[in-house]
Formats: structure tokens, C-alpha cells, sequence
């Protein structure tokens, strides 16, 4: 769209490089060209803006092959304005002169004859093609013929148009049949697909196989040399048995002479202490029968000298209490009495013991009295 600008009651147009502007003037062309400035009066001027760069028109349209299968066409037409003249004398390209808006709708027009007659040859070729077909080589099939009908068509040159290039994206059946046709496809996949599964599983069950026969080789070696360790493991067991054997008897030999050894130096020694100790009693009892003899003698020395001691001792005594009177007898016996006698710590006397002993004492008295 032209920029349009306002200066006191004039008007200032400005298009674009891909835009052909159309100027009248009174009826007159006044400026004709692509990428135009220049200074207008609004109530005088009649604007026209042809586009002339390459547009790009998408179209999906549903088409029916000749098995009455549903389809449907996308597609994209390239197209640009090769004549703007012709284009602005056969379509309203006119643009406000105040706004520079379109005051018609150009483009659409363009698109619907476009899409029309691109739709028109497409629904030809694949009314005479099968579902099938049309899926195999429907596209290029359609594309060439659309092009070659966009081509031949007369009305696009008389309305100034070129055809730049036509592209036809897909041919899309309807989902419930785009269904159907994959099931055979997602079959045969899945087949091959389990086919290389039963195939992986048979590899891997073979490689299991390998693996079980690798695993039993290597017990049926680990068990034969299992078996060849007992066997050393028993022979080596059997000849340490013998060495110890052997070395046991050396040793119980060794221990036997040693034992020998031993027994007749203790026997020995034992034979020497008892000599040695019956001497030493024999001296021991000599010794103390000489001793024993001289105690003995020692011993009825000195009896016979106490005897005669106390025999001395006794005819002294006897002689000095024979020279001593009765009463001196008496009174010793009692004292002698006395100290002989266990300690008494209270004595009662009553009164008749006292009388009766003041009485003998008194009549002993006049005894002795009359006795001198």
C-alpha cells in the first residue's frame, strides 16, 4: 500500500518498488510506473496500485477419482502481474486518494479465478485415475497438468497475468481409507518386523546354545580338574601323613633315649642321695646316741646332785622343825596353808564358829601351858 500524506489541500503519494502506480488526471495518464512519488490533488486524481512482485496463492480443493474415492488436493500457484495495465483496465485496482486503500478487493478476484481454474484441470485428470494412482503418480500427474492448463488458459494473458510456477503438495485420500490403504503396508512392516524378531530371538537362542554348551565345556574342565586337585590335594595329604609319620617316629625315638637318658641319671643321682643321706643318718645317729648317752649322763649327774641336794634339804628341814615346839609347826602349816589356798574375797565367821575356835585356841593355849 502507497504512503499517502497531506500538505495543505495536496496530497503527496510515495509507492513502493513492487508496486506499479497509475495516475489520471482529468482522464488523462499523468504518471505510470513502479516505485512513483509525486504531488496530487485528491478531487482531481484516480489512483491505481497494481502489484508486480511474485505472490504465492496455497489451495486446497477436494477432488473424486474414477473408483469414487474422495481426495484431497493442496497445492500452491505462483503468480505475478506481468501487464499492469491491463490488469488495472480489467480489474479495480483503484485506491483511495485520501487513504490509499483499495476501494475493491483485486486480490481475491485474482485468487478465485486462480483457484478455479487450477481446481478445473486437477478434477479432470483425476476423475480418469484410480485411488491408487493417484497416490502412486497422482502429484506429478496433477502438477503437470495444471501447469500446462494455467498455461493454456486465455483469460490470465487477457487479464495480465503470468503463471510463475505451480506446486502440487499432496494427495491426501479420506483418514478411514488412508487407514485401509496402510493396514496391508503396517502388516507387511510388522510381519518383517516379527520375522527379524523370531529371527533376533533365534540368533540369541542359538548364542544362548553357544553360550550353555561354553558354560558346560567349562564345568566338565572344572570339574575334571577339580578332580585332578583332589587327587593331588590326597597324595600330597598321603605323603605329608608319611613325612610326619616318619618324623613322629624320630622324634618318639629321639624322645624314648632321651626319657632313657634321663631315668637312669635320676636313678643315679636318686641312688647317690640315698647314699649320701644314709650316711649323713648313720653320722646323724651316731652323733645323737653320743649326745643322747652324754645328756644322759648329764642328766643322772645332775639327778643324783639334786637328790642328794634335796636329801640334804630335807634332813636340814626335818632337823630344824624337830628342834621347833608345836605351836611354831602350827602356825607354818597354816601359812604354808594359806599360800596354797585359791583367793577368797569375803570371809563370814559367825558367832558360834568364833566361840568354838577362841575355845580351842584357849584350851590349846593352856595345854601348851601346862605342858612347859
Amino acid at each position: 500500500m502507497a504512503d499517502i500524506t497531506r500538505r495543505l489541500g495536496w496530497r503527496h503519494l510515495r509507492g513502493a518498488p513492487t508496486a506499479h502506480i497509475r495516475h489520471h488526471r482529468s482522464g488523462q495518464l499523468v504518471h505510470d510506473g513502479p516505485g512513483l512519488s509525486f504531488w496530487y490533488r485528491s478531487l482531481s486524481a484516480a489512483l491505481s496500485e497494481v502489484p508486480v512482485d511474485d505472490r504465492e496463492l496455497a489451495m486446497t480443493f477436494h477432488a473424486r477419482t474414477s473408483d469414487f474415492q474422495d481426495v484431497a488436493v493442496q497445492a500452491t500457484v505462483t503468480y505475478r502481474v506481468s501487464d499492469p495495465a491491463i490488469a488495472a483496465a480489467r480489474l479495480d485496482f483503484s485506491i483511495d486518494p485520501d487513504t490509499g486503500v483499495w476501494r475493491g478487493a483485486p486480490l481475491e478476484q485474482l485468487s478465485t479465478l486462480l483457484t478455479e481454474t487450477a481446481q478445473q484441470h486437477a478434477l479432470d485428470v483425476l476423475a480418469r485415475t484410480t485411488l491408487a494412482s493417484a497416490l502412486v503418480d497422482g502429484v506429478a500427474a496433477v502438477r503437470e497438468r495444471v501447469a500446462s492448463g494455467l498455461a493454456a488458459e486465455p483469460r490470465l494473458p487477457a487479464t495480465g497475468i503470468e503463471i510463475v510456477a505451480v506446486r502440487v503438495v499432496a494427495l491426501r485420500p479420506e483418514p478411514e481409507v488412508e487407514r485401509a490403504l496402510r493396514t496391508p503396508a503396517r502388516e507387511q512392516i510388522q510381519q518383517e518386523a516379527d520375522k527379524a524378531t523370531y529371527e533376533r530371538r533365534a540368533v540369541a537362542v542359538e548364542r544362548e546354545r553357544a553360550i550353555a554348551e561354553n558354560e558346560l565345556a567349562s564345568q566338565i574342565e572344572l570339574a575334571r580338574r577339580e578332580e585332578q586337585l583332589v587327587e593331588q590335594r590326597g597324595t600330597n595329604a598321603r605323603r605329608e601323613a608319611e613325612e610326619r609319620a616318619a618324623a613322629d617316629a624320630v622324634k618318639a625315638g629321639a624322645e624314648a633315649a632321651r626319657t632313657v637318658r634321663l631315668t637312669e641319671a635320676e636313678a643315679e643321682r636318686t641312688v647317690r642321695l640315698a647314699d649320701a643321706e644314709a650316711a649323713r643318718s648313720v653320722k646323724l645317729a651316731e652323733a645323737e646316741a653320743v649326745r643322747q648317752v652324754k645328756l644322759a649322763e648329764a642328766e643322772a649327774r645332775a639327778a643324783r646332785a639334786v637328790g642328794e641336794a634335796r636329801a640334804e634339804a630335807q634332813a636340814a628341814w626335818l632337823r630344824v622343825h624337830a628342834e621347833v615346839d608345836a605351836a611354831t609347826l602350827h602356825a607354818l602349816t597354816g601359812t604354808r596353808l594359806a599360800e596354797n589356798l585359791p583367793r577368797i574375797e569375803s570371809v563370814t565367821v559367825s558367832p558360834d564358829v568364833l566361840t568354838g575356835l577362841l575355845a580351842k585356841l584357849g584350851g590349846g593355849a593352856g595345854s601348851g601351858g601346862d605342858a612347859a
